[in-house]
């Protein structure tokens, strides 16, 4: 996997990756199972109601191993690849510019990513600097592993993070109090947090370079 023999070759590479991703959060507390797995030991006995057109929000954060970028509230019900290229352009790259003189950005394989005029922004804006999804040729720096959500600290940590801190009983009663939740959710977190975060993404990166890119059952 091109991601362990970048982090062998160079000892500080890890640091300077930000990962990023977007996230639903529903007014109901329905999950999205693409972004948070929850692993359970024995078969549960009871049941949640499916709320039918929840309002919903759609979230989309950045994450370094000292801050945490966001979050930053779609106005659209549904992200498409200009929305997010609007998102890079006027609101993310440019905090990232003022922090970091040589960061390498990650992101899914999700369509909006995928998006032809989103890999030419950062074709030109970050060359070999960024990864992902992309054809032979893009100029980022590798792919980033497919269906590799374990090794974003976005899918294992932060969104399952928020998630326990926003839908607290009593739920939310509307959009409104979703968001100010999510932003006391990302407020809480700390720079001791991130640094742990950041050790448990090493660990599992080596567990991954032990097992030869095995399927991992538990990590």
């Amino acid at each position: 996997m091109a991601l362990q023999e970048w982090i062998e070759e160079d000892d500080g590479f890890l640091d300077r990756v930000v990962f990023s991703d977007e996230a639903t959060f529903h007014v109901s507390g329905k999950v999205n199972k693409q972004n948070v797995h929850i692993w359970g030991a024995t078969k549960p006995h009871c049941y949640v109601e499916h709320v039918r057109d929840s309002p919903k929000v759609n979230v989309f954060c950045a994450v370094s191993n000292t801050k945490v970028y966001g979050p930053f509230f779609f106005n659209e019900q549904t992200v498409t690849g200009l929305t997010y290229l609007d998102l890079l352009t006027e609101w993310l790259l440019h905090q990232l510019s003022d922090d970091w003189d040589d960061y390498v950005l990650q992101q899914d394989g999700a369509p909006p990513h995928f998006h032809r005029e989103v890999r030419a922004f950062l074709n030109q804006q970050l060359p070999q600097r960024w990864m992902g999804r992309g054809t032979e040729g893009d100029l980022m720096l590798f792919p980033f592993p497919p269906r590799s959500s374990d090794l974003s600290p976005c899918h294992f940590f932060l969104w399952g993070y928020v998630k326990d801190q926003v839908f607290v009983p009593p739920l939310p009663v509307d959009i409104q109090e979703v968001k100010q939740r999510i932003l006391a959710a990302f407020e809480s977190i700390t720079a001791a947090m991130l640094i742990r975060v950041w050790e448990e993404m090493d660990y599992r990166v080596d567990v991954c370079r032990v097992t030869q890119d095995a399927h991992i059952e538990h990590l």
